[in-house]
């Protein structure tokens, strides 16, 4: 494994840039960064992660949505500082539903979009809420379950403190977000700490259900 690592250029952060396409048409999906980590992490799994840089840590792409990316192949580019990597994926590489995150076209009309969403939460759960549903039985599934490589159960093995000390971290990571005048990141750092809050849940017994009938008691 250290060969492959050698064979790769990461840059002064120690990050390699990665396209990635799907395997059977050729399509751009998306394009992040992987560290040594998460490089070898995707070797070892067969599913794809990458390092996060505004989050600066690894994530499995797909961990909370199930939209995970197989690998097919994985080919270094000529001088050895970019990777490009052929996957079958789940469902929508991009969080917005789109299959590929490249679905707005840019010319001298303006910006198009050039695809439909081929993941709708409205078409698909109907009531939003029910993805918090969805999101409750993935984890129960995970602690029943357990799946190697998986982040949900790296945090039920090392316990309730590893899981609150990152509910912690993740409300800091909030704070410092919404202080950003843009949405976006506080957006994705808030379902961060929903997603812990929701282990954090699972691993007291505690349910959806639980809360709903609290907040219902506030009215």
């Amino acid at each position: 494994m250290r060969e492959l690592l050698e064979q790769i250029k990461f840059d002064n952060n120690g990050l390699v840039p990665v396209i990635t396409q799907d395997y059977k048409t050729n399509e751009v999906l998306m394009m992040a960064y992987m560290n040594e980590e998460a490089f070898l992490k995707s070797i070892e799994t067969g599913k794809v992660h990458y390092f996060s840089r505004s989050r600066n840590k690894l994530w499995l792409k797909g961990e909370t949505s199930g939209h995970f990316q197989i690998i097919k192949s994985i080919n270094l580019d000529c001088d050895g500082d970019a990777l490009l990597i052929k996957v079958e994926q789940i469902e929508a590489a991009c969080h917005t539903g789109h299959y590929s995150c490249f679905y707005r076209e840019l010319g001298k009309d303006g910006i198009k979009e050039t695809s439909e969403k081929v993941f709708d939460e409205k078409s698909v759960y109907g009531d939003k809420s029910k993805i918090l549903k969805e999101l409750y039985d993935v984890i129960v599934d995970r602690k029943i379950n357990p799946k190697e490589g998986s982040y949900t159960n790296y945090l039920f093995d090392k316990g309730i403190d590893k899981i609150l000390k990152k509910v912690g971290e993740e409300t800091a990571e909030v704070i410092i977000a919404s202080k950003n005048p843009d949405n976006g990141e506080a957006i994705y750092e808030i379902s961060d700490l929903i997603y812990h809050l929701t282990v954090l849940m699972v691993e007291r017994g505690i349910t959806f259900d639980d809360i709903f009938d609290e907040l219902r008691k506030r009215r």
